[in-house]
């Protein structure tokens, strides 16, 4: 990758997984009506917290994708804490998703994965 990339996080359920799929791992679903963000995290270890915690509890299966995003793109937000300093994000506004993942370089990995037992 020749231009400056930012490696980012996000935990899925197995629906976001399929849509992502359906996508050929190159863009993340719209958002439904009520979720008007889209929060990709800056660290693995949040991202697999969450994978674990929520989605693999909530819905049976959690995971965790990594994925690169143009920086330049990026510096237009501001890197929200929720927490601790390891609990950082992006706040993507759901109208901007479409540019967002337009500017994803690469395929979005799955790297992780989480079952409730």
């Amino acid at each position: 990758m020749n231009e400056s990339t930012t490696v980012l996080y996000r935990p899925v359920g197995e629906k976001e997984l399929a849509l992502i799929a359906e996508s050929d791992y190159t863009a993340f679903p719209p958002r439904l009506f009520w979720q008007p963000i889209f929060y990709p995290v800056l660290y693995e270890e949040y991202a697999r917290q969450i994978a674990r915690d929520w989605n693999a509890r909530d819905g049976g299966s959690g995971y965790v994708t990594r994925f690169h995003v143009r920086t330049e793109f990026l510096n237009r937000y501001e890197v929200q804490t929720v927490g601790s300093a390891r609990y950082q994000e992006y706040w993507i506004p759901a109208e901007e998703l479409e540019e967002f993942n337009r500017n994803i370089v690469g395929k979005i990995e799955v790297i992780g994965e989480y079952h409730s037992s």
